[in-house]
Parts: structure tokens; sequence; C-alpha cells
């Protein structure tokens, strides 16, 4: 039943529906924004909606704001538990995804090329793995997919969407920059925006 879950959600995303974009963008979405326990329903298909494509999508959490805590993680992935205020004195890009999602997959190749190119001058990436399905909880399920994209960063398990509410969420992706202060000064929600988003990094790296 998961494997035909996740098959309709992607012929969906492919021909359109559940589908949330702005111009040149596209994200999974829920509007549910109260998980907060293992026993609340995770999204499906049918959760997601349409909006027009000339819809402007803006984050709930302002920018010039400090990064939120990272809260309710189960489990740290390719690292040991990390504090916001353990990213300050580097640019942080926090990257809330799951792994089934085809937005998510197509973001995947430059997030995991700017860490490489970027590390070493001081970005750091976190990715918040929050699940849309039920075996998009599994742990094992999750490795494999970090084996598979080739992700060496830093990856939090948040099965109960603590975190995920913690930044008043409600799309897959989600990209978060904050600078060496701990402040978020820029969001992208969806794939898209690509050398805008890499150009930010760059100026926030200076």
């Amino acid at each position: 039943m998961d494997k035909f879950l996740w098959r309709r959600r992607q012929l969906l995303l492919y021909f359109g529906l559940g589908v949330v974009g702005t111009i040149g963008t596209s994200a999974c979405t829920n509007s549910s924004l109260s998980k907060t326990s293992t026993s609340d329903p995770i999204p499906s298909p049918s959760s997601a909606h349409s909006l027009p494509i000339s819809s402007k999508v803006v984050a709930n959490v302002p920018t010039g704001r400090p990064l939120p805590e990272f809260q309710g993680i189960s489990q740290w992935l390719n690292s040991g538990p990390i504090k916001a205020a353990d990213l300050k004195g580097s640019v942080a890009l926090i990257q809330i995804w799951t792994f089934a999602c085809i937005n998510c997959q197509r973001t995947l190749p430059y997030i995991t090329r700017w860490h490489r190119q970027y590390e070493a001058k001081g970005l750091k990436v976190v990715g918040v793995h929050t699940p849309e399905l039920p075996f998009e909880r599994e742990v094992n399920n999750i490795k494999n997919a970090l084996k598979e994209h080739e992700i060496t960063y830093p990856v939090a398990v948040d099965n109960d969407f603590k975190t995920w509410n913690a930044y008043h969420n409600s799309f897959w992706p989600h990209l978060f920059l904050a600078d060496r202060n701990g402040m978020l000064l820029y969001d992208h929600i969806g794939e898209g925006a690509y050398d805008e988003t890499e150009h930010r990094i760059q100026q926030l790296l200076g």
C-alpha cells in the first residue's frame, strides 16, 4: 500500500496535481501545522492542493529572526546531535525535505554540490527529514536515500514534526539560510531559484 501511495503521489506531481508553485518552482504542500506526535496521521497525496501558478508562497518564519532550534529529533544521521548554537560562526543552510518527494529529489544535486563546494569556506548544511508517507518514517529507508543521493551532511530525523512546526512549515522542500550570527535572512520553497540561492550563499560567506 505504501508503494502504491508513493507511485500515486509521483503521478500526481508529474501531472501538476498536488503541486504548489511560484513561477518556475514546485513543491509538495501540507496544510496541517499541528503534528506533534507519532500518533498523528501522515499527510497523504489527497492532503496536497493546488494554487494558481501566479500565487506567491511565503514562509511563516520571518527573516531577521534567530534560527529556530532543532526540536523533537529522534535520531541524527551522519553526525551527532546539533543545536542551533552550534551553527553560529558558519553560514547555515537548513533543508526541510522527505526522500520520496520528487520535488525534493530534484533539489538534492544542488544541495549536495553546495555542501561539497562551500563547506571549507564556512557553509554548514543540515537536512531536516520530515516524512509525508508512512514508509518515509523508517530510518533504514532514510539511510538508503542518503546513500543513493550521496548525502554526507547531517540529517535530523523529524518524525514527530516538532522541527517542522518550529519553522511553521507547510512545504517539501523548503530551504532556509542563516548568517554567521544565526539570523534567518533568506528562504525558498520548492524547486528552482538555484542561481539566486547560490548567490545568497556566496554573499553570506563573504
